[in-house]
């Protein structure tokens, strides 16, 4: 099953990221490694959010990710949630 986490941003969230992106990062780049996250990217023109895809049997990876976001600890997340997402074409 994949599950998407969705992010909505602060409006400041393009200045004040950078003190916090290499933590992030690695948070995705863990994830990633343990196979539970398939991609992730920020929404543009407006940059006012994320979506990230996650792979699993719960949405446990997904709500996880967002607890240790250092972009969520920190107040550049004003909101966030997981979906189940049903795909129909693509994927494995």
């Amino acid at each position: 099953m994949y599950y998407i986490l969705f992010y909505k941003t602060t409006e400041d969230y393009l200045e004040k990221r950078g003190a916090y992106r290499p933590e992030h990062l690695d948070l995705i780049n863990k994830a990633l490694e343990r196979g539970e996250l398939v991609m992730a990217g920020a929404l543009a023109e407006p940059a006012d959010g994320a979506v990230l895809i996650f792979k699993g049997d719960s949405p446990q990876a997904a709500e996880a990710f967002a607890k240790n976001d250092p972009y969520v600890k920190n107040g550049l997340i004003r909101e966030w949630q997981v979906r189940q997402w049903t795909v129909v074409a693509g994927g494995e």
